[in-house]
């Protein structure tokens, strides 16, 4: 089964790993053509798999938080 990617992405898995293995500070960002935040944000990483984005609770685009506390 593959990585599945948001739409945006321009490294793996495999690539955060290899940065994070890296003994070459930021100069590996020209290999992976990517900026030298994202290297430095990986190297810092346990892990190497995407954090979520978005809102931590999801807000409804129904309901009111007033409908939402009666259903609830």
């Amino acid at each position: 089964m593959g990585q599945v990617l948001h739409g945006s992405a321009t490294t793996t898995e495999a690539i955060h790993r290899a940065i994070q293995h890296s003994q070459v500070s930021l100069r590996v960002a020209k290999r992976y053509g990517i900026n030298q935040k994202t290297v430095a944000k990986w190297k810092k990483r346990a892990s190497v798999a995407d954090l979520p984005t978005g809102p931590q609770q999801p807000a409804s685009t129904v309901l009111s938080a007033e409908e939402e506390a009666i259903d609830a």
